[in-house]
C-alpha cells in the first residue's frame, strides 16, 4: 500500500510539473497610479472607481492626482442612510457600492484629493470603519423603526455628525499645487464630465441594447446598465484598452481560482485542477452566455469586488489576460504580483458583473445599437 500511495504522490507531482509555469507578456500597459489599500473596509468601489477616474485625469489632463477615496465614502454614505430611513428600513444599507456611485457623487459634490481629505483622522495610518459602520447601523435602524411616531429633522446632521467624527469635515475650500479650489473647480480642472461615463453588463434575462437597473444587492441607487451579450461585452472591454481606456468592473472575487497570492484569477476546465492552476498552465473553461446566466441566477456569481483594469498581457501560449489593479495594498507577505491580477478570459466571460467606460471607447458599430451615437 504504501509503494501505491508513493506512487500516486509522484504521479500528481508529476503532473504539476509537466504543465509549463506561467509566463506573461505585456500587451497593453495603460498609465494608473500606484496600488493602495483600502484597509478593514468594504469601499473597493470607491477605490476603484477613483483609481479609474485617475487614470482618466491622466489621459486627459496628463497629470496624476491621488483622489480622496474617502470624501466620496462619506457623501455617499448621506445618500444610502437616506435610501434606507425613507424606504422604512426595506433597503440595503451596507458598506457596499458601485461605480455609478462615484460617478453621481462626483457630479453632485465634486472631487477632492487625498491630501486634503485622507479620512483617516489623526490617530490610525490605516482604515478601519468596523466600528463606524455598527454605528451608523444601529442611528439608520432607528429612524427607520421612527420610535417617536414623528421623525424629527434631526436625524440627518445626526448621521453627517457621525460621518465627521469618524473621516473629518468635508472641505469647502482647499489648496492644491499653490491654487484655491472648491471640490467642483477642481473637478471642473480635472475636465472629468461624469455624464460621459456608462456602465454595461450581459445577461439574458434581460432585453439586450437596452438600459435596465441591474438587480444586485449593492444597487442601492438603482444605477442603470446597457445590457449586451457577452462576446459583444468582451470586444467593448477590448477596444477600450486597445484605444487607450482603462476599465472598472465589478466582479466576484469569491472563487478559490482568485488568488491575490499568486496574482492570478482563473477558471480551469476542470476543477481538479483548481488549485495546481495557480502555479501552472492548464485548459480552461469556454464560457457561454448560458452558462453565465446559469452561475448568476443561482448565485455562485455575486457582485463582491470591484478593481480597475488597465491592461492587457498574453501567456506563452497566447491566451488573454487582463492586467488589473487591485485595492488590497502590496504586502509581499500575502499579496503577489504588486497589487494586480493578472485575469483570464474565461474569468472575465464567466465572473464580472459590469464594467464602466468612457463613451468613447465603446465600438461605433456597438454604441449605436447601444443608442450612444
Amino acid at each position: 500500500m504504501s509503494k501505491f500511495i508513493t506512487l500516486v504522490a509522484f504521479l500528481a507531482t508529476f503532473s504539476l510539473h509537466a504543465q509549463e509555469a506561467y509566463q506573461f507578456t505585456s500587451v497593453i500597459d495603460l498609465e494608473a497610479t500606484p496600488v493602495i489599500s483600502q484597509g478593514r473596509t468594504g469601499t473597493c468601489w470607491s477605490f476603484s472607481a477613483s483609481s479609474f477616474i485617475e487614470s482618466e485625469i491622466i489621459r486627459l489632463t496628463g497629470k496624476p492626482i491621488d483622489l480622496s477615496e474617502m470624501y466620496t465614502v462619506r457623501q455617499t454614505y448621506m445618500d444610502k442612510a437616506e435610501n434606507f430611513v425613507m424606504r422604512q428600513g426595506l433597503a440595503n444599507f451596507s458598506e457596499g457600492g458601485l461605480a455609478h456611485d462615484v460617478l453621481n457623487s462626483i457630479k453632485k459634490n465634486g472631487l477632492v484629493p487625498n491630501d486634503v481629505y485622507n479620512g483617516l483622522g489623526d490617530e490610525s495610518n490605516s482604515h478601519n470603519h468596523a466600528e463606524m459602520v455598527a454605528v451608523l447601523e444601529s442611528m439608520v435602524n432607528t429612524y427607520a423603526d421612527n420610535p417617536g411616531k414623528e421623525l424629527s429633522k434631526k436625524w440627518k446632521p445626526a448621521v453627517g455628525a457621525v460621518l465627521d467624527v469618524y473621516l473629518g469635515d468635508s472641505p469647502e475650500t482647499f489648496t492644491y499645487d499653490g491654487k484655491s479650489y472648491t471640490p467642483q473647480s477642481f473637478l471642473e480642472m480635472t475636465q472629468i464630465n461624469p455624464d460621459d461615463y456608462v456602465s454595461i453588463t450581459s445577461f439574458s434575462h434581460a432585453e439586450y441594447y437596452a438600459p435596465f437597473i441591474l438587480n444586485i444587492p449593492d444597487n442601492f441607487s438603482n444605477g442603470s446598465f446597457y445590457n449586451l451579450p457577452l462576446d459583444e461585452f468582451i470586444k467593448t472591454l477590448d477596444h477600450s484598452l486597445e484605444n487607450g481606456f482603462s476599465v472598472e468592473f465589478d466582479c466576484d472575487a469569491s472563487e478559490p481560482t482568485f488568488s491575490a497570492k499568486h496574482g492570478l484569477a482563473i477558471i480551469p476546465e476542470d476543477e481538479q485542477n483548481n488549485k495546481t492552476a495557480l502555479e501552472a498552465l492548464y485548459p480552461e473553461l469556454k464560457v457561454s452566455q448560458q452558462y453565465r446566466q446559469d452561475e448568476f441566477e443561482n448565485f455562485s456569481t455575486t457582485d463582491d469586488h470591484l478593481m480597475h483594469i488597465t491592461g492587457l498581457k498574453k501567456d506563452q501560449k497566447g491566451n488573454k489576460y487582463y492586467n488589473v489593479k487591485n485595492s488590497w495594498g502590496t504586502n509581499p507577505d500575502r499579496i503577489g504580483n504588486d497589487g494586480f491580477i493578472n485575469m483570464s478570459e474565461s474569468y472575465m466571460r464567466l465572473k464580472t458583473i459590469s464594467i464602466t467606460v468612457h463613451k468613447d471607447a465603446i465600438p461605433k458599430d456597438i454604441a449605436k445599437k447601444l443608442g450612444l451615437n
